[in-house]
């Protein structure tokens, strides 16, 4: 079977989308069908691209197995609503392009979370006479909204009429999570073409392991413990929480803890400022790393912040950190309402608040540090639960569905 797959994410980038399509595109190749990977070069979420690649018209490389074709696209960093179109909008373009020039797919995949990349899987498919596969990983453009990127307008409007268009288009949906398939079932869209394969984690990357003697010693973090933010530091997040946690723990004049906050993203900045103006010096900010070390730095933690947004949506999206942590036997501090602080729960991974109430993050926090059997409990959770969520199985999950059409 020859897959076609676009995707505006992929390695060397380290988020979410491009963690799951690399994951999954490599299963199938390793189970012995060709992958082909349209995408562009990788930028995110600086909107500068990496070292050893170029924004060109076309350019092709091998990864695992897998035929990555990089395409030239408008490269922005990931803010401003305007710019991020013309970002999506061209890669689009280049992408339908360029998928007439790959031979014989079986079928085209499309992935959010906005759905430009979808729209050029639907034309690619045209194009090619085979199946389009929406893989839905955002409500997108009502995500828009939730983050207060825009308002209701003509505009949001008009893209909810494309959005439409592709799901009743779609030869399948592939969602991330059960939620999603709920709202799409209310607005319509028939029960038997919306297939759900849950994200997991690569347990092959994200296992047990002692803290990082160099990295600790490198960032003060020896005897400390450590609090971590992990991912894009963007709109969605609300981090400015973490911060007032941090403010907390510093105003009890103690030096037990450290926040760390590894990635980048639209906030970055302002929240480096908001840390400086709150004078926390029990916060450290670190770049993002390539995906070879991201494990290791996530051995520095002891526990994990999961936060999104107080908003309705987000009740809806199971981040994908949350598999990582459970991986790596770490415990969560959850912050997301919804699917996925129900998964928390069954499974026993981790302390529950409320989106955007630093209160109760601290107060969870000083639970969880001070009740060692409640710590080890938690812990133990994570390593017994992850094989429920392992990537392999959910890769050979989405196989099948892709071979049954």
């Amino acid at each position: 079977m020859h897959i076609l797959f676009l995707t505006d994410n992929f390695p060397p980038e380290v988020n979410a989308p491009a963690s799951r399509t690399f994951e999954h595109c490599r299963e199938w190749a390793r189970a012995g069908h060709q992958i082909t990977v349209i995408t562009c070069v990788p930028n995110f979420p600086k909107g500068e691209i990496y070292p050893g690649y170029q924004n060109r018209i076309f350019q092709t490389e091998r990864m695992e197995g897998i035929r990555v074709i990089r395409v030239w696209s408008y490269i922005t960093a990931n803010e401003g609503f305007i710019k991020r179109i013309l970002d999506y909008s061209s890669f689009m373009a280049a992408a339908v392009l360029a998928s007439a020039f790959v031979k014989s797919p079986d079928i085209i995949i499309g992935t959010s979370p906005h759905f430009f990349t979808a729209c050029g899987a639907f034309l690619a498919s045209r194009i090619k006479g085979v199946p389009f596969v929406f893989e839905l990983r955002d409500l997108w453009p009502e995500s828009i909204k939730a983050v207060g990127a825009m308002r209701d307008s003509l505009v949001i409007r008009l893209l909810e009429r494309i959005e439409m268009f592709l799901y009743r288009h779609a030869a399948m949906i592939v969602s991330v999570t059960h939620s999603f398939k709920r709202i799409l079932i209310r607005r319509g869209i028939e029960a038997d073409k919306i297939k759900v394969v849950m994200n997991g984690a690569d347990l092959s990357r994200f296992r047990p392991m002692p803290k990082d003697p160099e990295l600790s010693e490198r960032y003060g973090l020896k005897d400390k413990f450590v609090v971590g933010y992990v991912g894009t530091h963007g709109m969605a997040h609300a981090l400015d929480t973490i911060l007032i946690a941090a403010k907390r723990a510093a105003d009890t004049n103690s030096d037990d803890y450290r926040f760390v906050f590894l990635g980048d993203g639209a906030r970055k900045e302002a929240l480096k400022s908001q840390a400086t103006c709150m004078g926390l010096r029990n916060v450290i900010f670190l770049d993002s790393v390539p995906k070879a070390e991201v494990a290791r730095y996530w051995s520095l933690l002891d526990a994990a912040v999961i936060h999104l947004r107080r908003t309705p949506l987000f009740r809806t999206v199971i981040p994908s950190k949350l598999f990582e942590c459970m991986g790596m036997g770490i415990p969560v501090l959850h912050g997301v309402a919804g699917e996925s602080a129900e998964i928390v729960e069954k499974e026993g991974v981790g302390l529950i608040f409320a989106p955007e109430d630093a209160d109760e993050l601290y107060a969870q926090l000083l639970r969880m540090k001070n009740d060692s059997s409640l710590y080890d409990r938690l812990k133990h959770s994570c390593l017994n639960a992850v094989d429920r969520y392992n990537r392999t199985a959910f890769a050979g999950l989405m196989l099948q569905l892709l071979q049954s059409k």
